[in-house]
């Protein structure tokens, strides 16, 4: 069998992106079938302290792994954390890096997951205002979401996945008290993503504030949220050292560590490397 090669970004190298990768490196036991490449030049620049060159020393790199990442020269990617304020200075017109990997892929259907050692949570709407949500909020986007949602589950070896689905609004909408669109849109949705299944794999929607602590505890393999915060409080709650970001959908993986930059402790010493450990095990696993 041919090696799996993994491509590995630095981020924005004034954070903690070079020191975090070094150190999971060397950290993880892995595979003799796994090669790793780091992935852009590695450029002088003073820790804590971000600029135009790191900016776009970290723009050039996520280019440069979209391209292998497309062409088959790697297998998977891992990302180290990017600062979006800096990007943007130099050209970067996307949200985040999940909406960049998918328009550099030519993928139009992808979402964004996050996986911890408690939580796996998928969201339905991403880095958009929480105003938007509700105009966005589609029973065709939850389906499309739930249904990647599902095959990620079945790819890290889940035969009959158990997913819950957040209501939007508190309590689930509480019949309509609270506004119409959990009766309305997220139910619909929820009774189509299982008219294929004979046992159903999704359950819902379940009131936002009581659904995570059953589902850290295991009763369910992952939860389909409605919106950005919705999902990661309680997946940075509980899993912020083990959390991974990954893009669904996309032809090969990328994953990510559910943290930033950290501009303020880089080059200290003291960033724990443990999510962009489970980063670059997920990757390896996916590939």
């Amino acid at each position: 069998m041919s090696a799996k090669r993994i491509g590995i970004t630095l981020g924005d190298q004034a954070g903690i992106g070079p020191e975090i990768v070094d150190a999971a490196l060397k950290a993880g036991e892995w595979p003799a079938d796994v090669q790793f490449e780091i992935i852009g030049k590695r450029i002088q620049a003073t820790p804590g302290e971000p600029t135009w060159e790191t900016a776009k020393a970290a723009l050039e790199a996520l280019e440069e792994g979209a391209s292998k990442l497309q062409n088959g020269e790697i297998d998977a990617i891992v990302t180290a954390p990017v600062a979006k304020e800096g990007l943007h200075t130099v050209g970067f017109e996307f949200p985040g890096q999940t909406e960049f990997f998918a328009d550099r892929l030519g993928t139009e259907n992808y979402a964004m997951c996050l996986a911890g050692e408690h939580l796996t949570v998928a969201l339905v709407t991403i880095h958009v205002s929480l105003a938007e949500v509700p105009q966005l909020l589609t029973e065709r986007e939850i389906i499309r979401v739930g249904k990647l949602l599902e095959e990620f589950c079945l790819r890290k070896g889940v035969e009959q996945p158990r997913i819950a689905v957040c209501g939007l609004n508190p309590h689930a909408g509480e019949n309509g008290a609270f506004g119409l669109e959990d009766l309305e849109i997220v139910t619909p949705a929820i009774k189509k993503l299982n008219e294929d299944h004979k046992v159903p794999v999704f359950t819902g929607p379940h009131s936002a504030d009581t659904i995570f602590r059953p589902a850290a505890n295991g009763e369910y393999d992952a939860v389909l949220c409605m919106y950005h915060d919705q999902g990661l409080i309680p997946l940075k709650l509980l899993d912020f050292d083990t959390g991974v970001n990954t893009t669904l959908g996309l032809p090969r993986p990328r994953t990510s560590p559910d943290h930033g930059t950290a501009f303020q402790i880089a080059g200290q010493g003291v960033a724990s490397h443990s999510s962009m450990l489970h980063a670059i095990k997920l990757a390896v696993e996916l590939a």
